[in-house]
């Protein structure tokens, strides 16, 4: 590869949940309904990412997941995850994704093993070597147990693959860091909290958990944010919001948000983590009547920025 591979252009990112049946089954029912939620927002889509369960999932229930999303045709792009800390393992899912017609990747530091700069940059450039389609890294040090190394990122930022970076440390100085080291590249929040502090500091946009389950509200969440548009009374409201889907570790408790609305079948996960550690859903079903209450009073700015599309 010698040239820039196409980037897919959109500001909001839906980590889509994997919904179950009460079996423990991919739901391609209620997959098929979620998909088109996103599609209706104008929302790009990420599947099988860790609000996706991916770690939990089979090869196989990974692969329907990927095959019934293509075959869906959807009108906004597609980025699948990669993941895990076996490089033969993430070179075979990469020889499959590379079949199908997904948009991008989402690349996450190796779990557990904790690498160092010059690990992390030979496991990124020997998968990002693979791909013929653009590359997001994943900073995410609560769940990989490490950094993404800045110094990996500088000696990858002209890599034909190279995209952006996902940066969910929730550390403004951080995300300033990672900024700097993408050269090029777009980095954005992986945090729907942080969004109006990570803005300013140049965020293209936001990779979002929050987004399941209001994806045109929080779309306009992410274009206001992106216009400076939101007043202390929005931000504290978000931040509010977006603590609610972490009272349990995610998608425990979006999940059981959607199951409650009747969006999905099922508030089941897969093991080890189980929808009863969720406990009372007031606090979540508080934060959905906000939502929707703010995103009435800022119906006018929703049309216009439709219209503009």
């Amino acid at each position: 590869m010698t040239t820039p591979i196409q980037r897919p252009d959109n500001i909001l990112w839906t980590a889509l949940i994997t919904p179950l049946d009460d079996y423990g089954r991919v739901s391609e029912t209620d997959l098929r309904r979620l998909l088109l939620e996103q599609e209706q927002a104008g929302n790009g889509i990420l599947i099988l990412g860790s609000t996706g369960e991916a770690l939990n999932l089979t090869d196989a229930e990974k692969r329907l997941i990927v095959e019934f999303t293509a075959s869906m045709k959807l009108n906004v792009p597609v980025m699948a995850g990669v993941g895990g800390h076996n490089m033969e393992s993430a070179l075979n899912w990469m020889a499959f994704l590379e079949t199908q017609p997904v948009d991008a990747y989402l690349m996450v530091t190796p779990i557990y093993a904790k690498p160092g700069p010059n690990g992390q940059y030979h496991w990124f450039k020997t998968l990002m070597d693979r791909s013929t389609r653009p590359v997001m890294l994943y900073n995410v040090p609560g769940r990989s147990a490490c950094s993404l190394s800045l110094e990996a990122v500088e000696r990858l930022n002209d890599h034909p693959a190279f995209w952006a970076i996902k940066e969910a440390s929730g550390s403004p100085s951080q995300f300033r860091r990672y900024r700097e080291a993408a050269g090029k590249g777009l980095v954005f929040s992986g945090d729907d909290a942080m969004m109006p502090e990570f803005a300013p500091l140049g965020a293209a946009g936001l990779v979002s958990v929050a987004s399941n389950a209001w994806p045109r509200e929080t779309r306009l969440y992410t274009r206001m944010a992106l216009d400076f548009q939101l007043r202390q009374l929005d931000i504290g409201m978000w931040r509010t919001v977006s603590d609610s889907l972490f009272t349990a570790s995610n998608p425990v408790p979006v999940k059981s948000l959607l199951a409650s609305l009747g969006r999905i079948g099922s508030p089941e996960l897969k093991p080890p983590l189980h929808h009863s550690d969720m406990g009372s859903l007031q606090e979540i079903t508080d934060a959905s009547e906000n939502v929707s209450t703010w995103f009435q009073a800022h119906s006018a700015y929703f049309v216009m920025e439709t219209e503009k599309a």
